[in-house]
């Protein structure tokens, strides 16, 4: 899930706290129309991954699901990330869409369920009940009322750093406050590397900078996952000095040079942190795989340490999926599918990917992701 511009930060917030995930179905997904002696189908999926390992993970899946189902075919459609959501609007006007559209969870899936398919209806409920976060994609936020959305993975937003460059730069530990942080800066800064560089990343959005993972960790490092409610219902001003405070020292990070100059602009970042020119990046679990194909063990995550004392909470969260639309004609088909993603061998192709699966009982090979999962599971860090 990623969204541009800072005056909408209430609604980012929002978006966070509800994130969300959803699954189902038959677990090899035999029992419906797009079972292997079923009539020819076509299934269209329109997606807003870009190059991500999110796409890589969708051309896998649907690619096994044909091999196993040779009567499903899949007609994978990458649409421009800047405008995705007002193309889907009106492909349900005009019923001209997908089949299967890959859709945010949380806040998002509620604002567009009139043309989602409840998957409740055609997921067998012993195969929901496998998937992690149904209930940030579902009605009333309530997994008993059926979910909207089939999560593609477990999702982080987090931190990562070249293992290789703090040790050259002689900083022994991950940066845990902001006086940390902005003291591992100015050690890296004298050995000639760019601190944190930000810009749009890999993603399909646009070349606009990207602060919406940063906000997660400037507002769990002030307030609880129960208090991030107030920042939308209004008990909390997003004009409080708190908060204030916070934006001020991460303004700090570009003004102390601790980033790049062009972080406006900027939509090579994640090559300058693969290659070694910068020590650190904001990022996601969308890219973990990029990142250890080119760094190995170099690389590592931490949790941006956006405090006056340690953070001890992680935005984690099944961010999206796939969605069957209201005015599909083969909805038993895409719930077939929905149905493989769900199954263990639709968890092993996340996984291979590089990807955290949502499947409940399955974990991931990637070690830093495996790092990732350890901060909640084994770190007592409370998941927001």
């Amino acid at each position: 899930m990623r969204r541009p511009g800072f005056v909408a930060a209430a609604i980012a917030a929002a978006m966070l706290l509800a994130a969300c995930s959803s699954g189902g179905g038959t677990s090899s997904g035999e029992a419906g129309s797009g079972g292997a002696s079923g009539a020819p189908v076509t299934l269209t999926l329109w997606h807003n991954y870009g190059t991500e390992q999110n796409a890589v993970a969708t051309k896998a899946l649907t690619d096994a699901y044909t091999a196993k189902h040779p009567n499903v075919t899949f007609d994978v459609v990458s649409q421009p990330g800047d405008n995705y959501f007002s193309l889907l609007q009106a492909a349900a006007v005009s019923q001209t869409g997908p089949d299967l559209a890959v859709m945010w969870t949380g806040l998002f899936d509620l604002k567009y369920q009139d043309w989602l398919v409840n998957l409740k209806d055609l997921v067998p409920a012993e195969t929901l009940a496998k998937v992690q976060g149904l209930e940030w994609m579902s009605p009333g936020f309530d997994k008993a009322n059926g979910p909207l959305v089939m999560p593609l993975e477990r999702q982080f937003y987090i931190g990562f750093y070249n293992k290789k460059l703090f040790a050259d730069a002689g900083i022994s530990s991950v940066p845990a406050t902001w006086d940390d942080l902005y003291a591992a800066c100015d050690k890296l800064k004298a050995s000639g590397v760019t601190p944190i560089v930000y810009g749009n990343g890999g993603q399909s959005l646009g070349a606009t900078f990207y602060p919406w993972y940063d906000m997660s960790y400037l507002m769990s490092g002030l307030y609880s996952v129960d208090q991030w409610k107030g920042l939308y219902d209004g008990s909390i001003p997003w004009a409080a000095p708190e908060n204030v405070d916070q934006l001020t020292k991460w303004a700090a990070l570009k003004s102390k040079g601790c980033t790049n100059d062009d972080v406006l602009t900027k939509t090579n970042n994640l090559d300058d942190f693969t290659s070694g020119k910068a020590a650190m990046i904001i990022d996601g679990t969308w890219d973990t795989q990029k990142f250890t194909d080119a760094m190995g063990d170099d690389v590592a995550a931490f949790v941006p340490p956006f405090s006056g004392t340690p953070v001890k909470g992680v935005v984690e969260y099944p961010g999206d999926g796939f969605s069957i639309t209201s005015y599909s004609k083969n909805q038993q088909a895409a719930a077939d599918f929905l149905s493989f993603l769900a199954s263990p061998e639709g968890a092993a192709i996340v996984d291979k990917a590089g990807l955290i699966p949502a499947l409940e009982g399955t974990t991931t090979s990637n070690p830093v992701n495996e790092q990732m999962l350890g901060f909640a599971e084994t770190g007592g860090f409370t998941r927001y």
